[in-house]
């Protein structure tokens, strides 16, 4: 467990055992109506004014006390389609193909246990405004959530959210101000040429060859036109297309992403994929369609609540548990949206050096930091709020 805790033996054992029950049934984004349920539930038996279907399954708690400033505390809640590996646990997923391989089940929980307990002790003054928000995995739940007005109908002057974090040693706090995460796009090209017999080449124009060749020159958009101060990653994940051993097609697909911090880089990006799409088509004989989405924006903490939070998790927990300077991640985070319109700070929680990493099929939360990163959400509450 956690080195200290304000929490009792009886409230850590409730918390691991909803922890390991969202965690046993893992629902995907925009479908997690069974852990809305219960999240509205426990809210509600709280005392906590609940409000449901916040973007479709999305939940707000909203929990007064006073005339003081408004906190936001948000958890997400979606799973990701990935097959578990740890058939030996008994709080594996029985959802097969569906698992909490980022950790969204522990951030339920200990936002729960905080709104529990802040809704005990009522020991602030001001309001705390509880955000369950769902299909933080690609989906943009969040920022769906904002469009359909949640900080007009729940207005805060901050905003604060937590993810466990393998490769940090367990229980330690990471936050600094600036960036913390990457942007997050996509792109799609489409590329078409003439199709033909594979021992004719020559009277083919081989959408193959030409994404073959852009490939290899999308990687030079990062490796030589950004300066390498401005950290940027640029991945061709998908090809498709042909159907037999014989036959060159008639067209491709490719899609791939983008990640950097830079707003500007990231336009740049944008435009230099469809230059060099066009010049290699050229070069080919080939066409293509491009087609580029801007996702998920930097997730950049502002300097005074990033201080903030590192002074309330220090004073909880001492100095040495928290870093305030480190690498930014190249992953995204669609908390980004919500600190686009608040100011705040996203907060990494160590879950373990040797841990599995996010994303992975045998990764597991680590039920030991349950309790710290309880303490923390309800820490920055009171903090924020001094009654």
């Amino acid at each position: 467990m956690a080195d200290t805790t304000s929490l009792s033996n009886d409230r850590i054992e409730r918390m691991i055992a909803l922890r390991r029950d969202i965690h046993t049934h893992p629902e995907l984004a925009f479908e997690e109506h069974r852990t809305s349920e219960i999240v509205a539930e426990t809210l509600a038996a709280a005392g906590i004014e609940v409000h449901r279907g916040v973007a479709k399954t999305g939940v707000v708690g909203v929990l007064r006390n006073g005339d003081g400033p408004t906190i936001g505390l948000r958890a997400d809640m979606d799973a990701l389609p990935i097959i578990e590996a740890n058939r030996h646990a008994d709080h594996c997923s029985t959802h097969h193909g569906v698992m909490h391989a980022c950790g969204h089940d522990g951030h339920t929980a200990m936002l729960l246990a905080a709104a529990e307990m802040l809704a005990e002790t009522r020991d602030f003054n001001g309001t705390v405004v509880f955000i369950f928000q769902p299909a933080e995995e690609n989906l943009g739940g969040g920022r769906i959530m904002i469009k359909e007005g949640l900080f007009e109908h729940f207005p805060c002057d901050a905003i604060f959210a937590l993810h466990n974090w393998p490769g940090l040693a367990a229980g330690k706090i990471a936050v600094q101000p600036g960036p913390m995460m990457a942007s997050f796009d996509t792109f799609r090209v489409v590329l078409t040429g003439v199709g033909g017999h594979a021992a004719m080449p020559e009277f083919t124009k081989d959408p193959i060859i030409a994404a073959s060749e852009l490939v290899l020159a999308l990687q030079t958009i990062v490796s030589r036109k950004v300066s390498a101060h401005d950290p940027a990653v640029l991945s061709v994940t998908q090809l498709k297309g042909g159907e037999t051993y014989n036959v060159i097609p008639d067209s491709l697909e490719m899609k791939g992403t983008v990640r950097c911090f830079n707003a500007d880089v990231r336009t740049f990006i944008e435009t230099e994929i469809r230059k060099t799409v066009d010049a290699v088509c050229a070069a080919h004989g080939t066409s293509a369609e491009v087609e580029y989405e801007f996702g998920y924006p930097s997730t950049i903490n502002t300097a005074n609540e990033a201080a903030f939070a590192a002074e309330t998790a220090a004073a909880l927990f001492g100095a040495e548990k928290v870093e305030t300077s480190f690498r930014p991640s190249m992953a995204s985070e669609d908390f980004s949206c919500m600190l686009e319109e608040v100011p705040g700070a996203y907060i990494w929680l160590g879950v373990g050096e040797d841990a599995a990493p996010l994303h992975n099929p045998a990764y597991d939360f680590n039920d030991a930091v349950l309790p710290t990163g309880a303490d923390l959400l309800a820490g920055l509450a009171r903090a924020y709020l001094k009654a």
